[in-house]
């Protein structure tokens, strides 16, 4: 990151500013935010049925002539490297400075602050064993189905989902990471907020309230899929 930030002074100058760097925790998280919000719509479609999943999945891998899916996973590593990149360099800095009375103000802070990093670091081994599995397919062979209305094979992206959530291994593991985003979020939005000029001391309650509501709908959404597939049979025999 120093290599890079000597080749443009204002990157520079922002990165060597701790002000600068929280900026660029909250823009970048703001980005995953929008990004979760996202990702959660499109994976609710396979309660939709096949047909339903695999049209958003073609829209998806088609837009733009197959381009604009790189361009936004390019767009989506590089907000989640600088995001980690630049709470690791404040986690480090404020650890160095830390004094010994600081030291009670630490244990009183929430738990979700206290782990942050931790959880963010699983978080991002999730996504890569997650892309593996479901993006690039990874040690998986799934077939197409003929498509009711052009009468053409698909890819099946619905039975793709239905299959890799068919181990209880895989699942309690998205379980786990699932409770972990929760967590990250829950603690994320609110800094999100304070960092960004929008938290003052009456918004406080709310602020707290959509960044726990938030978290909650993300958790419940994503927890939905793998329990409705294994614990429920959805998708089996269709």
């Amino acid at each position: 990151m120093n290599a890079t930030a000597t080749n443009f002074p204002i990157v520079s100058r922002v990165w060597k500013s701790s002000i600068g760097r929280k900026y660029v925790v909250a823009l970048t998280g703001l980005a995953l935010v929008l990004f979760i919000a996202g990702h959660l719509t499109g994976n609710l479609l396979v309660f939709k049925g096949r047909d339903a999943f695999n049209e958003y999945a073609e829209f998806l891998h088609t837009i733009g002539h197959g381009m604009l899916i790189w361009v936004a996973r390019a767009g989506l590593l590089a907000a989640v490297l600088l995001h980690i990149f630049a709470t690791i360099s404040l986690t480090r800095e404020n650890k160095a400075s830390r004094i010994p009375y600081a030291y009670k103000a630490t244990i009183q802070a929430p738990k979700s602050s206290l782990i942050m990093i931790w959880t963010g670091l699983t978080l991002l081994a999730f996504i890569i064993l997650h892309l593996m599995q479901f993006t690039f397919k990874t040690g998986s062979d799934y077939s197409t189905y003929l498509d009711p209305f052009s009468k053409e094979p698909r890819p099946d992206a619905w039975k793709m989902v239905i299959v890799g959530f068919s181990s209880w291994p895989v699942v309690i593991f998205y379980l786990i990471a699932m409770s972990m985003l929760c967590s990250h979020v829950s603690h994320g939005v609110g800094a999100m907020f304070q960092t960004l000029g929008l938290r003052s001391k009456k918004s406080a309650p709310i602020v707290s309230f959509i960044s726990r509501g938030f978290a909650l709908v993300v958790w419940l959404g994503f927890i939905s899929i793998p329990i409705g597939i294994k614990a429920f049979g959805f998708g089996k025999g269709m």
